[in-house]
């Protein structure tokens, strides 16, 4: 029987990159929410620190007409948001980053809603291939993973951030969230006063401050 996770496939050509030549430089892969796509979260670049190449790319999935854009995982029907789905995701996300990326010396997620919950979803898988994930208005799939107990010891560095107004991700996923991140990485984090399932410029200066860090423990290192 073929798993679902070995038949997703991130179509590379629709990757966006922000250099041609990546060599040696660390990396910022943006990961778009449901019904976005490749050129949603490339808009942030101007927002980000110097000294990283950025890639942008599409989900595997269309999700149901009439909506637009691309998915990660299906948030409809009965298996809607189901953390196999979101393991499926992620596993075919790591496939393009050891294609695409295998030469990257340091890796860093930034993903928003669907696109977030994949990436923390791949640290859990592949620790080794990501160094630091930030996190937009998303969660942590339920369910344990062979490498969470590992995690409670290596502590990446993740960043949270969230709306209170945010009426898009169930309280379910985010009391549980809010549960697993501190105990598993070296959290940082914010609630925005105000701000809905979006991106506010606020938070962008915090993820900016944040990436500056990785990108100076990854000199350091």
């Amino acid at each position: 029987m073929v798993r679902v996770s070995e038949e997703l496939t991130i179509d590379d050509t629709l990757t966006r990159w922000s250099a041609a030549d990546r060599a040696g430089t660390p990396l910022l892969v943006l990961l778009h929410g449901y019904g976005a796509d490749e050129h949603d979260l490339f808009g942030l670049t101007p927002y980000l620190p110097d000294g990283v190449a950025v890639a942008s790319v599409a989900a595997p999935l269309s999700p149901p007409w009439p909506m637009p854009g691309r998915s990660w995982y299906a948030i409809e029907g009965l298996d809607g948001r189901s953390s196999d789905s979101v393991t499926s995701a992620a596993e075919a996300f790591l496939r393009w980053l050891d294609d695409a990326a295998a030469d990257a010396p340091a890796v860093a997620l930034l993903g928003f809603s669907q696109g977030a919950a994949v990436a923390l979803q791949a640290m859990r898988l592949a620790p080794e291939r990501v160094d630091t994930v930030v996190a937009l208005s998303g969660y942590v799939a339920a369910g344990e993973l062979p490498n969470d107990e590992a995690l409670t010891a290596l502590k990446p560095h993740v960043f949270w951030g969230r709306g209170t107004n945010d009426q898009v991700i169930p309280e379910a996923r985010i009391v549980h969230t809010a549960q697993w991140l501190p105990a598993h990485s070296e959290l940082s984090g914010r609630v925005y006063t105000g701000l809905t399932h979006s991106i506010s410029e606020d938070e962008l200066g915090d993820v900016h401050t944040f990436l500056t860090k990785w990108l100076e423990r990854t000199t350091k290192g």
